[in-house]
């Protein structure tokens, strides 16, 4: 049990390194890193409450918040490699399931929308990842690789391999998988939901303005015809 723990804790290290550039040294890394010492307690707490000791799993969970910023309910699962990236404000519920390799980072909400004592937090499979300020609600399931966009509001199942940005969030992106090498979204590849909208609100403001001009402009009956095809379109 002890050499699993050792390997465990190694695992753990490494992870770190492979996704944070920052990390400078393996001690830096198990003293300074929150995200990993709100999932070490949470191992503790996890074997607690599935042992029907409750109470003692809820005062470590409760330890830990104060310590680390994060929250996760002992009754949460978590797999191999999961990596939370700064940390606070991160609130994970009691059902929620989370696979092998993911990444979170800070201000992340797995919660529920229902006080019935069922499946209520969110499942995510292997290898997600989701940036800060995302919010994903309800028992829904987020797929294999996929990535959700920081400040998103999913509600909706995610399938394998899709990007989804927005509030609520929808599916921008849904081919090619994730690798490590490249598990962050750059700013100049991130779809703009809102981007996208406005322009293409500007774009019938400006057909409209044309065709009242057109109407205006002395044109008679032939403008009018015009502002009313250019209307049926907008």
């Amino acid at each position: 049990m002890i050499g699993q723990a050792i390997e465990t804790l190694r695992e753990d290290i490494q992870t770190v390194f492979e996704r944070d550039p920052a990390a400078r040294s393996a001690v830096e890394v198990m003293t300074c890193y929150p995200g990993m010492h709100a999932v070490w307690a949470h191992r503790i707490a996890h074997k607690l409450w599935r042992r029907g000791a409750h109470l003692p799993a809820r005062m470590i969970s409760h330890v830990s918040r104060m310590a680390t910023g994060v929250e996760i309910h002992p009754g949460a699962t978590i797999g191999r490699r999961f990596f939370i990236d700064h940390g606070m404000g991160v609130v994970i519920g009691e059902t929620a399931e989370i696979g092998d390799d993911c990444t979170m980072y800070h201000g992340v909400t797995l919660g529920g929308t229902s006080w019935a004592k069922e499946k209520r937090h969110p499942t995510l499979r292997n290898h997600v990842v989701v940036g800060a300020g995302a919010a994903i609600l309800g028992p829904i399931t987020v797929g294999d690789h996929a990535k959700i966009g920081s400040g998103s509001v999913v509600v909706r199942p995610i399938p394998d391999n899709a990007t989804v940005v927005g509030l609520p969030a929808s599916v921008v992106s849904s081919h090619g998988k994730v690798s490590f090498a490249q598990y962050g979204i750059a700013p100049e590849e991130m779809p703009d939901p809102l981007k996208r909208l406005f322009n293409d609100l500007n774009e019938r403001i400006t057909r409209l303005e044309e065709a009242l001009s057109a109407a205006h402009s002395g044109n008679g009956a032939a403008g009018k015809a015009e502002f009313t095809l250019n209307r049926d379109h907008l």
